[in-house]
């Protein structure tokens, strides 16, 4: 077992080298790499190890994906090391390698460090203290405490997450008879001291703006009210952990409970009161944002008891185990790897699995250099929302991109850090009369809300007017760039257009000819024509003007476009010359002050005839 586990340590520190040189920037580590760019002891969203371990690893390593993600792979390869390294020492070493090789394939631990993400900090500061905690209960020394006191230090300047390992730690030693005599010695408690000082940095943060940190990570982000999603947690936490290998893990917790060996039974209850602790919390908490990976520190404090489990059962159930164990890390390493693909990313851009957090950087990157070069050279860019400014910010080496106000913002708790970086932009006048390129998310809001974000940016900037659309991954991911010219007069704002294609459904199979339905509205200007498009190329020129009282009536006190209720279009579009195969739907609008805008494509598939 030593063997494999050495060889697979390799093949997994190797894999995750070679996704993470792939892999484009999250949208999370893009605004990370750009709170490492203006020094902390603590921002907004996290304490600040994470930025300084980025900056740390682009200073060494160069501003590229691999130099922000290695010090994150370094952190992440120790993990399984420590726990076979614990488990050595307290069990034997026969379920320590078995339990460094689960902790290898685990789907949460075999993709952990890929992003320059807290959890890899988070995770080894877990490890360290429940290694801590296990020393403790064999008796108090001088280097248990300082282990603890590292690991308490680490876990405070990874993430406000910590605070449960810290919570159920504790828990774990009042409950069992040589953890309170543990907590009875004074160096305990001097580690405990100096673990506490080091979320001084993130407290005083927040108490210099008003909690924002706190009231974000803890009350706005969460609804705090029963709903029954919390039941999903099981089947998540069973597929990501793969359904044996989570069984095993609980049935190891089970067993363990009444043995003698007082650092087992430790292990046990800070395992089991960390994930059952987050499955009562998922009945309250947020459901919105990613939260699978939150229970990974309870699995970590388990692996070094998987062998009380797996070794009592039969042959091919633990045979069965390794396969599915497997089967998960592959798979969640694969999602990597597709993502890494644009030919892929642009195969998935009409399905609900669009990984649109990590699509369109470097397409957008590339249209704002060309613009950018064509206008003067005091021209300040302007970003929709933070994911835009910080994912431009790398791209073009620049972290003083100034950002509108956006719900997005708030939502993820990152506009306190605009703010007290003087990056967010309240209007008009801060651009103190120099032009700008302003670089609008059209997907980044609700469809429905598309229009009034237009607006709202128009009554912020006085101007709106389309210079270029990005459409990434034929319009999944799409940006519309707009050049303010320097002292440009203020007069009614004409916006982007808004589009919708009624008909055909995105994916319909359409033979000879076929209707196109749909409409389109353009604030003040109006649209002039409509062109339906079929893989970019004109297809047929849509009839637009066509009465629709549903638009008319939706739009009614929001929209300005000239020509409501009169915004439909319809196109009989002929595809019978056309071999079978998938092709891509589009529009193609002229609006009357002579912008050209391409909407978002959808796909359909032409067959032959009956």
């Amino acid at each position: 077992m030593r063997t494999v586990f050495v060889v697979l340590w390799v093949a997994t520190v190797a894999l995750k080298l070679v996704i993470a040189s792939r892999l484009p920037l999250f949208v999370d580590e893009a605004f990370y790499w750009q709170e490492g760019q203006h020094p902390a002891w603590a921002y907004s969203d996290l304490p600040g190890l994470t930025a300084w371990l980025i900056r740390l690893g682009t200073e060494v390593f160069g501003n590229t994906l691999l130099g922000v993600r290695l010090p994150f792979i370094a952190i992440s390869a120790l993990v399984p090391w420590w726990i076979v390294w614990l488990t050595r020492r307290e069990f034997d070493a026969a379920p320590a390698w078995l339990s460094g090789c689960l902790a290898l394939l685990l789907p949460l631990l075999g993709s952990l460090g890929v992003m320059a993400l807290p959890d890899a900090i988070l995770a080894l500061a877990t490890v360290l203290c429940l290694d801590a905690g296990v020393r403790l209960m064999r008796g108090v020394t001088h280097g248990s405490a300082l282990l603890l006191a590292l690991g308490l230090a680490l876990g405070a300047l990874s993430h406000y997450r910590f605070v449960a390992v810290i919570g159920v730690g504790l828990l774990a030693l009042l409950c069992l008879p040589r953890g309170r005599e543990a907590l009875r010695d004074p160096r305990t408690w001097i580690a405990i001291a100096a673990g506490a000082a080091a979320w001084a940095p993130l407290l005083a943060w927040n108490v210099d703006n008003a909690e924002a940190g706190l009231r974000f990570q803890m009350v706005d982000r969460h609804p705090w009210a029963l709903h029954a999603e919390g039941w999903r947690f099981v089947v998540i936490q069973a597929a990501v952990v793969t359904p044996l290998l989570f069984a095993a893990l609980l049935l190891a917790a089970w067993r363990v409970r009444r043995l003698p060996d007082d650092a087992a039974r430790f292990l046990a209850l800070s395992g089991t009161l960390l994930v059952a602790g987050f499955f009562a919390l998922g009945f309250v908490a947020d459901t919105e944002r990613v939260s699978f990976h939150w229970p990974l520190p309870g699995y970590l404090a388990l692996l070094p008891l998987a062998g009380f489990a797996l070794s009592g059962w039969p042959r091919w159930l633990r045979a069965l185990t390794w396969a599915s164990l497997l089967l998960g890390f592959v798979a969640v390493n694969a999602y990597y790897v597709a993502v890494s693909s644009p030919q892929v990313r642009e195969r998935a851009a009409a399905s609900k699995w669009y990984p649109s957090n990590f699509a369109g950087w470097d397409e957008l990157a590339a249209a704002v250099r060309e613009e950018l070069a064509a206008m003067p050279a005091d021209t300040v860019l302007v970003a929709d929302n933070f994911k835009i400014g910080a994912e431009l910010g790398f791209a073009l080496q620049d972290p003083r991109i100034v950002v509108l106000d956006h719900p997005l913002n708030r939502h993820h708790g990152r506009a306190p850090q605009l703010g007290l970086w003087h990056l967010q932009l309240d209007g008009r006048e801060d651009l103190q009369g120099r032009p700008a390129l302003v670089v609008i998310g059209a997907g980044d809001v609700k469809f429905s809300a598309l229009l009034d974000r237009y607006q709202t940016v128009c009554a912020r900037l006085g101007s709106l007017p389309v210079s270029r659309v990005v459409n990434a991954d034929r319009g999944a991911q799409r940006f519309v760039l707009s050049r303010i010219e320097a002292g440009a007069p203020v007069t009614g704002c004409v916006t982007p257009a808004v589009a919708h294609v009624d008909v055909p459904v995105p994916g319909a199979r359409v033979a000879g000819q076929f209707d196109v339905h749909g409409w389109v509205v353009k604030d003040v200007s109006g649209v002039a024509a409509v062109t339906v498009t079929l893989d970019g190329e004109a297809a047929a020129e849509a009839h637009y003007g066509v009465p629709n009282k549903w638009v008319g009536s939706f739009l009614q006190d929001r929209a300005r476009d000239p020509g409501l209720p009169a915004v439909g279009f319809h196109a009989v579009v002929d595809v019978a010359s056309r071999p079978p195969g998938l092709y891509w739907l589009g529009l193609r609008i002229t609006g009357r002050d002579g912008s050209v805008e391409t909407w978002a494509e959808q796909p359909l598939r032409i067959v032959a005839p009956d």
